[in-house]
């Protein structure tokens, strides 16, 4: 008998597809534009309020020890109550909480506030992309997810954009670039009502009729028929997704499955998984150390250098850029180089331009060693979101790249505490060395990986 997900594995990439990325990319950029908009409110801030380098520290790592926290809550709760679930629900979270971040009348208030704004953050990647990578069809999965992962640089240039004509038009410009947070509760209603559930996680509860009516609404999408060896539920009455009628759906008692109790759900640490857990815990680590810890203060340390506010604004607008191009090579080579060496070669580039940065003195030689940084750290990024889902079954998926995630969370929260310390040390060239190094140690554990190109998606 085929299963539904071979049958899901075996379709075409149809407008049913699409509107699942697009759906889950949407969520994704504001995820991203959020990110962004506070390495800009950081160097407002230094500015408008006289903060100093460690106040500003503890601004932009205290959304990460939200994100760490919401991270691994996050892949628990998707594995329990669903993908989607989580998804909308994260998406309001930080919606909500970005906007009152809005309001704040000091700096104690905007700390508490992107804490919470954290944890809605950290919760919605690894859920999104397992909900995607659930999805796809398996001759093109890590294309799929890597582009997922892409939607990363809209949102950051959409800050970017903010950050260079909103934030520096007068003192409270800040705080109508962080009320534009509120643009994702208002999609998480989006997300809850439009975009299916995971039918790998419907199975795992037992729900077997609501994951067969998914399947074939899929199926329907790209015109084919469902295998006569399928379960009794009527197909939808047209590829425009037509609701099956509820006796269809009723009949289908028969095909119920019992859900799966909590003892056979595999530890992410058990023998079999804990080389490719360990290895991921590392990648993540060292990537997130780099990225969030240049990226967050980039705008800052280009006003630290002399430049002025509007002009640091436009440099990191410039480099953002680079982010798109470094997302659609890795989607291309994922498939045709395979995940593992994608992400390694990725990584091995970022380290490069990250000394390069270091080195550079000029804004041309700023631009050009940033844009490599941005092409080669993002296409690094998109790899590694597409190769997390497919190193864990079903049951502990979620869970998973989670726990992965979370863990590299804690990176992200050392990162720019550890910034004016190294400023203060050895100045920008030391801060770039040691960015660099992370993304060496993380390039070679990438290559003690698994490669999943082209292999189905555990499901026990």
């Amino acid at each position: 008998m085929t299963t539904r997900t071979e049958r899901l594995d075996g379709l075409p990439f149809t407008r049913k597809h699409r509107r699942l990325l697009l759906g889950s990319g949407v969520g994704w950029a504001l995820d991203a534009m959020d990110v962004g908009l506070i390495s800009f409110v950081m160097a407002a801030l230094a500015v408008h309020w006289a903060l100093t380098p460690t106040e500003l520290s503890w601004i932009g790592s205290i959304g990460f020890v939200g994100m760490a926290i919401g991270a691994a809550l996050g892949g628990l709760l998707a594995d329990r109550i669903g993908r989607r679930q989580v998804f909308a629900a994260t998406l309001l979270v930080y919606g909500l909480a970005t906007g009152a971040a809005a309001l704040s009348t000091g700096i104690a208030v905007l700390i508490v506030l992107r804490f919470i704004v954290g944890l809605g953050l950290g919760a919605e990647l690894p859920v999104a992309s397992t909900l995607v990578s659930e999805f796809a069809p398996r001759r093109i999965r890590g294309r799929v997810v890597v582009i997922l992962e892409g939607f990363w640089a809209v949102g950051w240039i959409m800050a970017a954009l903010i950050g260079y004509f909103v934030v520096p038009t007068g003192d409270d410009g800040w705080r109508w670039a962080l009320a534009v947070g509120l643009v994702p509760a208002a999609y998480a209603l989006v997300i809850r009502f439009g975009l299916p559930e995971s039918v790998r996680f419907l199975e795992s509860k037992g729900r077997v009729d609501e994951a067969e009516r998914i399947v074939r609404e899929y199926e329907a999408s790209a015109g084919v028929e469902p295998p006569a060896d399928s379960t009794g539920v009527e197909p939808p009455a047209d590829s425009a997704g037509v609701e099956p009628p509820a006796a269809a759906i009723d009949g289908a008692a028969t095909d119920r499955l019992e859900p799966v109790e909590e003892s056979a759900r595999e530890s992410i640490w058990s023998p079999r998984l804990r080389r490719r857990t360990g290895a991921l815990w590392i990648v993540w680590f060292g990537i997130n150390f780099s990225y969030y810890g240049a990226f967050i203060w980039l705008p800052s340390l280009l006003v630290s250098q002399g430049f002025d506010l509007v002009r640091s604004f436009g440099y990191t607008l410039i480099i953002t850029l680079a982010q798109l191009p470094g997302y659609a090579v890795a989607a291309w080579l994922i498939e045709v180089w395979g995940r593992r060496v994608t992400l390694a070669v990725f990584l091995s580039g970022s380290a490069v331009a990250a000394g390069l940065f270091g080195l550079a003195g000029s804004p041309t030689t700023i631009i050009a060693a940033g844009m490599a940084l941005s092409f080669f750290n993002l296409g690094a990024w998109g790899a590694l979101y597409a190769i997390g889902p497919e190193l864990y079954p079903t049951r502990t998926r979620g869970s998973g790249t989670g726990a992965a995630a979370a863990f590299g969370r804690i990176a992200s929260i050392i990162a720019p505490l550890l910034v004016p310390v190294m400023l203060g040390a050895g100045g920008t060239a030391m801060v770039f060395g040691v960015f660099a190094a992370a993304f060496v140690v993380a390039a070679l554990a990438a290559f003690t990986l698994p490669e999943r190109k082209g292999v189905a998606l555990e499901e026990t």
